[in-house]
């Protein structure tokens, strides 16, 4: 003990002279965008003789500590000019850079670091620039985010057209989509085929986690995708917007206050309901189908250490088939945010943050027949979030989070007095969720460097509620409990590890390795394999186990000719526990027992993902593969056999090449293949009372044809003029180019010459889609 007391006194010594021998100051502040004043996220401050370097947080705001003297200073971002500052440090100093777009004509793919692909210790991580997504080829002219980032390896479509995706073998509700830190439940318009993100609305890049999450985000096993809303403009005035065949767009920012505060507003809507109105065909006029979006974000800087942002999102579905049926379900988010510098080295943020979905549809045939039926989930969560900038090789990160979940599973209401239906409410269901985490960004050598933190998640359920008990089987009712208001009970809580390592070989490769345990505590009850407006989001009790999932990653990261194109090579291995699927027959919508119908098992998914990126230049793009497998095991289903999980496609193949021709003229094509999904099928019906009854055996036991799709798109921009603000394009994109009948899903009907027999029909959405949009900027 006499002798490790001796050392580590020793250490305390040598360390103490060495930081006594060199005083260092910091240097902090924001990088922005020279003309819009808006933060860039991740942009690069290095001082090279000082060997020394960081990049910044979320705002844009950075700390570096330095020794006293002259500095080189150079600040980076991909796509926007290097700026060179000569520093003296004296004392502690604020330095705020803007950097300048490129005026080149190139194409940015990523709006990341030069070299992130080899530097960072990020893996399994995506990244795409709202840019890149509007030179790709679009369905119905609209430029997806949701349907950009399955172009990724390890991302998958759940289906034609559909902008739910699968991650790593996991299902399309395990991912955690934020808008500005406020969680998306449904982001999806039109039964999925496209995504409630305005790209107008979004900050440079959208960012997805397929593994290697960092500790402070939580809540869902396979991913998260972080997306952010535009600040605004700063400097000046600016509009944008864009027409298209089925919807349009409009974009107004600008300053509050002259570079200290700045507001954005994005609106769009589609207007198919604006023609059919036109029709003489009561039958055809008194019809609707839109959907719209609205995105609205504020802030202001109320000193040198404090910043405000208010954000929200507010979205709709509306379908009327007459005066008989209508549907309609959407999405509205609010966050309010507080910065707060307490020193050049600590840097916090508070946030409150408001979460909706509801879902509702309204039946009217006359005579009785009249109701209305909606359900809802509804968040509401306070966060707080600490970034300690400690040295240049230490970044420190800790917060908390605290949500009150409000599930609304299921109301039935007859429309009048006159209809024959009795009302039917289920109760509401409440529930707490915390997380807390610590992480560190630790630089220990220049080779090596480290990512680690814990994240620690509890649930609970609060009352009113009565809960049903089931028998040892889980299937009948044999006794209640109730709780009372403020009661607390079914408590869950779990540790969460997260570690991800890189070791550079040399400043061209790496290689990189990843740990992570997520758990989920909410589930989503559906009968399909994509995630629709309908289905029902159920929290964790007794009876309903949170799922977990351990995934480890490593993978080997390669840059060429001057970090213009990058190459990465992942293996992954994910362990799923509490994987759960339904009962045959199961019900789901008005089930007050709906612990009854889930069935729980394991699942296991692995593979490897290739991807080949050249992130700038005249020719731009990606072609990434992937090779995997997605597997359930679940006692009571093919008698406990392991079987296909929905997500597992065996190969999946997505290329997308970017083509500038000239000042004006850009060209781009996407091409999709996909292995089979799987699917379960009737082998058989037999007659009761009367009627044939489809016979089923093996769940997920045979395969969707196999999927390919290529899309093209031409994008011609307007003529520049010296002094002129106006800025126009037009955007061409055939969606299918070559008209592949890709089945979406199978029909099946009585044979017409011997209906004793059944016919399998291909049901397809899609073949040639050509779309044209005129967008415009001022």
């Amino acid at each position: 003990m006499r002798t490790v007391f001796l050392l580590l006194l020793l250490i305390l010594i040598l360390l103490t002279a060495e930081l006594s021998a060199q005083r260092t100051y910091t240097l902090s502040g924001y990088v922005r965008e020279a003309s819009s004043g808006e933060e860039l996220i991740s942009a690069t401050v290095a001082a090279p003789e000082a060997r020394r370097g960081t990049y910044t947080n979320e705002y844009g705001y950075y700390a570096l500590e330095l020794p006293e003297g002259k500095h080189t200073v150079v600040y980076s971002y991909s796509g926007y000019e290097t700026r060179e500052v000569a520093l003296t440090l004296s004392a502690d100093q604020r330095y705020d850079a803007e950097l300048a777009v490129y005026e080149l004509d190139v194409v940015e793919i990523s709006g990341e670091r030069e070299d992130q692909n080899v530097s960072s210790t990020e893996m399994s991580t995506g990244r795409i620039s709202v840019q890149a997504i509007r030179r790709q080829p679009a369905l119905l002219g609209e430029f997806d985010v949701l349907r950009s980032i399955q172009m990724l390896p390890g991302v998958q479509a759940v289906g034609e057209g559909i902008t739910g995706y699968y991650v790593r073998g996991g299902g399309s509700d395990q991912n955690l989509i934020l808008l500005d830190e406020a969680t998306v439940y449904n982001a999806s318009h039109l039964l999925g085929f496209f995504s409630v993100f305005n790209p107008d609305a979004l900050k440079d890049e959208v960012k997805l986690y397929k593994g290697g999450i960092p500790a402070r985000y939580g809540g869902r096993l396979s991913s998260t995708l972080d997306l952010r809303m535009k600040e605004g403009n700063n400097q000046q005035f600016h509009l944008k917007g864009g027409i298209g065949l089925i919807s349009s767009r409009l974009s107004v920012e600008g300053p509050l206050k002259k570079e200290k505060g700045s507001f954005s507003i994005n609106g769009r809507r589609t207007y198919a309901d604006a023609f059919l109105g036109l029709s003489s065909d009561p039958a055809i006029s008194n019809n609707q189908l839109y959907f719209y979006d609205f995105n609205a974000k504020l802030n202001y800087r109320l000193g040198e250490n404090d910043r405000l942002f208010l954000s929200g999102y507010f979205g709709q579905d509306k379908f009327r088939l007459q005066n008989r049926f209508a549907n309609d379900w959407g999405n509205q988010t609010a966050t309010l945010r507080w910065n707060h510098l307490f020193s050049d080295k600590l840097f916090f943020n508070l946030t409150a943050i408001y979460s909706n979905f509801d879902y509702g549809f309204d039946w009217d045939r006359g005579g009785g027949d009249q109701f209305r039926y909606d359900s809802q989930i509804r968040d509401l969560s306070l966060k707080m979030d600490f970034t300690h900038f400690v040295s240049p090789k230490v970044r420190l990160r800790y917060g908390a989070i605290v949500t009150l979940h409000d599930f609304v599973p299921g109301r039935f209401v007859p429309a009048d007095s006159q209809s024959y239906y009795t009302a039917v409410a289920l109760p509401n269901q409440y529930s707490l969720e915390l997380g807390g985490y610590i992480s560190n960004e630790h630089a220990i050598t220049d080779q090596l460097s480290l990512s680690y933190g814990l994240r620690v998640s509890a649930f609970a359920n609060v009352g009113p509620y009565t809960r049903y008990i089931l028998d040892a089987d889980g299937v009948t009712t044999i006794d209640s409990t109730v709780y009372q208001t403020g009661e607390v009970f079914s408590p869950y809580w779990g540790l969460e590890p997260r570690v991800s390592a890189r070791f550079l070989i040399d400043e061209k490769n790496a290689v990189k390795a990843s740990y992570q345990r997520t758990r989920q505590y909410l589930h989503l009850a559906s009968n399909s394999a994509a995630s629709f407006p309908w289905d029902i989001w159920v929290p964790s009790s007794e009876q309903l186990p949170p799922e977990i999932a351990d995934q480890v990653a490593v993978g080997y990261f390669r840059n060429f000719a001057d970090n213009v194109v990058e190459a990465s090579v992942e293996v992954y291995y994910k362990q799923m526990e509490n994987q759960f699927d339904f009962r045959d027959g199961a019900v789901l919508v008005l089930n007050d027992r709906i612990e009854e119908d889930f069935l729980f098992g394991e699942g296991a998914a692995y593979g490897v993902e290739f991807l080949v990126k050249k992130t700038r230049g005249a020719t731009s793009g990606q072609i990434g593969y992937t090779l995997s497998r997605a597997m359930r095991q679940i006692d009571a289903i093919n008698a406990g056999a392991i079987y296909p999980a929905n997500s597992d496609r065996r190969h999946d193949i997505s290329a997308l090449i970017s083509q500038r021709l000239g000042k004006r003229w850009t060209v781009a094509t996407t091409f999709t293949y996909y292995s089979g999904a799987p699917i379960t099928l009737p082998v058989g019906k037999y007659l009761f009372e009367g009627e044939y009854v489809e016979y089923f055996t093996e769940r997920n036991g045979y395969r969707m044809p196999d999927y390919h799709r290529l899309d093209l798109s031409v994008s011609l921009d307007g003529k520049q003029r010296e002094g002129r603000r106006w800025q126009s394009s037009w955007n061409l994109s055939v969606y299918n180019a070559y008209g592949r009948k890709n089945a979406f899903a199978f029909d099946f009907r009585p044979d017409p010459d011997n209906p004793s027999l059944t016919q399998a029909v291909k049901v397809y959405l899609f073949r040639w889609v050509p779309s044209v949009t005129y967008n415009f900027e001022f």
